[in-house]
């Protein structure tokens, strides 16, 4: 088996993989995050303020998705085939959520009329919602296991993904990336709205840290292989320890009004917990509740050598690129809101 610095390209890819959807979760995650408080704010300046927030910068924070999905299918299409073809109707409906939010932010302001702006206002946040919610039950059903057979096809219904378990990781995903959001609204407006944004984040922390520790309690109770990892490594307790910490450190630095780091403690938090959901699978992907035997992994599940190899020089060429661009968007227009006959 062919490697790079001691690490096979199958892994290498699955790196890579991970890499890019945890930079989708950051990025897309925060306007996710700030589309579900859209309802909170009552007048429409201020729900102006909050979408030209995201305004600038939305668009390009999809494209990190479009790539991630474009990595599975090149380095594992196995995996890609058997989860979209199980997940159908879900990626389905979270496609479909994801048009009704981009229509939803460009089309909100053409016309004047209140009714006009309201109801592309509640699709706004109703479609940034479920796109959170439904992230966090692929994720739920990733960690959990799927019901695939030894042809590598899922051989249940897709209603089963609606369990309770994907439902509590969803609710917390969607605690994660509100309390994400609400941060980086404080970040882009000024006023009224940055102090009620101050008191929004202090619930969305409490709702992240509820629902964080009854998920993880009814993981570790009914889902101990997801911790077998830990147990054999105990070093790497310390990724577990240093996403903790910054969890911590977000109120920490809300509380001394640093509200940069807070951004940064949340991205480095929701990094931290994807590292780990990836530690805890590794080499599965796609665990099989059917039989282990079935499970789909880096190795029986990747592209050939030579395809692997090739494409890693590709994304070694590219993912720094788009990396740099985001890096520019985000420069181009830091700092807080100002309103013009160009936004939103």
């Amino acid at each position: 088996m062919a490697t790079f610095l001691g690490i096979d390209y199958a892994t290498w890819w699955y790196l890579a993989v991970g890499g890019v959807f945890t930079g989708y979760a950051i990025l897309d995650g925060f306007d996710l995050g700030a589309g579900a408080w859209h309802l909170f704010f009552k007048d429409d300046k201020s729900r102006r303020v909050a979408l030209n927030a995201v305004g600038p910068v939305w668009d390009g924070n999809e494209v990190w998705l479009v790539i991630g999905s474009g990595a599975l299918f090149a380095g594992f299409p196995d995996v890609y085939a058997t989860v979209f073809s199980a997940m159908y109707i879900p990626i389905m409906l979270f496609l479909t959520f994801l048009i009704f939010r981009a229509v939803s932010i460009e089309f909100r302001s053409k016309e004047n009329m209140s009714w006009w702006r309201n109801s592309w206002d509640i699709a706004y946040s109703v479609s940034s919602i479920m796109l959170a919610f439904l992230l966090g039950v692929v994720l739920g059903n990733v960690l959990q296991g799927m019901n695939i057979g030894a042809d590598k096809e899922f051989q249940g219904s897709w209603i089963e993904f609606l369990n309770p378990y994907a439902i509590m990781v969803g609710i917390t995903t969607l605690a994660l990336l509100m309390m994400h959001g609400a941060i980086y609204l404080i970040m882009k407006t000024e006023g009224r709205q940055f102090i009620y944004m101050t008191l929004y984040v202090k619930r969305a922390i409490i709702f992240f840290l509820v629902s964080f520790g009854i998920t993880t309690v009814y993981t570790l109770i009914y889902f101990p292989h997801l911790s077998d990892r830990f147990k054999e490594q105990p070093l790497s307790f310390v990724i577990a320890l240093m996403a903790f910490l910054s969890i911590a450190n977000i109120p920490r630095m809300i509380n001394k009004k640093k509200y940069s780091f807070s951004f940064l403690f949340s991205s480095v938090a929701v990094a931290l917990l994807l590292i780990i959901v990836a530690f805890e699978l590794y080499p599965a992907i796609i665990l099989s509740t059917q039989d282990p035997a079935y499970t789909l992994t880096v190795h029986n599940a990747s592209s050939s050598e030579k395809s692997l190899e090739t494409m890693l020089i590709i994304a070694a060429i590219g993912a720094p690129l788009v990396a740099l661009y985001t890096g520019f968007v985000f420069w181009t227009f830091k700092g807080k809101v100002k309103m013009d006959e160009m936004s939103y």
